[in-house]
């Protein structure tokens, strides 16, 4: 993808302000420092130095009222764990059909969980980061289609969200830098709302292609094991090992809480890329808080089991070093992990907020335990 530097951006931008049309800007940011305090840091992402990188972000948006109930929006995001070079995050137009739907194209957010619209503004939530184990797959965004119906079913608010496009760039799946193409991705999102409650439903499928990075030693090791099986005359099995144009799917509920001083959040994900060497992953997360004027204390418990069908393993007997090398490779996607989270919000400013979480990792399948301290400075403006 390519980088544009921020100073270039913004003079983009000043001079279409001055020849096109009026641009309003806002933005927010996240100054992140994090610290691991086990030896066991594989699993929070940070190490035992502290780190202000790995989570932190600025962020630049910018719309634009063209008339005629058109309107533009771009996001431009600096990320600290991408040395903080400048990308533009979401960019599209949006038309205002009626009072109740309107319709959007170009790259945006797709909203698989509660928090996908603002999931970079750590500002709009109680964490440091929301969950990483429900919010963990490693895309966000989409370029296509989106419909947007609002409109009151008696007394609930309703919001129905349809959604269509694809994606194609590197992420982080398997190893790094794997470049993923999902074609076809195709969905909806649907929250009703009634006063302090608000419950929201999701279900998104796409045709699933990851090519996994040759260079690296997880993604050389899954690639070498396919070609074997694939030499072996094992050519189902090898087909269930890549991950090429398979159908993927994301469910997702949950519901919300927001009472007097009262806050409750919970949601319930499954993800599945059939016949490929991902395992199903079911996750979930329920996180209650509490409002002292300025103050936000809060708990949460994160729940993560990723399994394969148990008759996937032991298929190629026959050639006991592939059939090893296949249950290796199926097994190390497989996890059961639990993460308890404590920590605190004070809103010192209108548009600021300091946030301290400590959380603590049990990895019941490595049998290890991990804990990582964040601390976080958010702010919009």
């Amino acid at each position: 993808m390519k980088k544009l530097s921020l100073a270039i951006i913004l003079a983009a931008a000043g001079f279409s302000a001055s020849t096109l049309a009026e641009i309003r800007f806002n933005g927010f940011a996240s100054i992140v420092a994090g610290k691991s305090i086990s030896d066991n840091t594989g699993a929070t992402g940070f190490d035992n130095d502290i780190s202000f990188k790995n989570e932190s972000i600025f962020a630049l948006q910018a719309a634009t009222d063209l008339q005629e109930n058109l309107s533009a929006t771009a996001q431009i995001v600096a990320r600290g764990a991408n040395d903080f070079e400048a990308d533009f995050e979401w960019a599209y137009l949006t038309y205002e059909i009626s009072d109740h739907w309107q319709v959007s194209a170009g790259k945006m957010r797709i909203p698989l969980y509660k928090y996908s619209d603002f999931l970079d503004v750590g500002y709009a939530y109680r964490w440091v980061r929301p969950p990483q184990s429900v919010y963990n797959l490693p895309f966000s965004t989409y370029e296509g289609l989106s419909f947007l119906h609002n409109s009151q079913l008696g007394n609930w608010d309703s919001s129905l969200q349809l959604v269509y496009g694809g994606f194609d760039d590197e992420i982080y799946g398997v190893s790094p830098n794997d470049q993923a193409e999902l074609n076809n991705i195709a969905g909806l999102n649907w929250t009703l709302s009634y006063n302090w409650f608000s419950a929201r439903a999701a279900y998104f499928a796409a045709e699933t292609s990851v090519e996994l990075n040759n260079s690296s030693a997880t993604g050389a090791a899954i690639n070498t094991l396919e070609a074997g099986l694939r030499g072996a005359g094992f050519t189902q099995q090898a087909d269930n090992v890549a991950i090429d144009e398979d159908d993927g799917t994301f469910m997702a509920v949950g519901f919300s809480i927001d009472y007097n001083n009262i806050l409750f959040d919970t949601e319930y994900t499954v993800f599945e890329v059939e016949n490929s060497v991902f395992a199903k992953q079911t996750q979930y997360y329920a996180s209650f808080g509490y409002r002292i004027e300025d103050y936000l204390l809060h708990l949460t418990y994160e729940d993560t089991s990723d399994e394969h069908d148990s008759n996937r393993f032991d298929q190629v007997t026959t050639v006991p070093q592939l059939n090893q090398g296949l249950n290796q490779v199926l097994s190390s996607f497989e996890s059961n992990r639990n993460i308890y989270t404590l920590g605190a919000r004070y809103d010192f400013h209108p548009m600021a907020a300091l946030k301290v979480d400590y959380s603590r990792f049990d990895d019941k399948k490595q049998n290890e335990d991990s804990g990582l301290v964040l601390v976080a400075v958010d702010l919009v403006f």
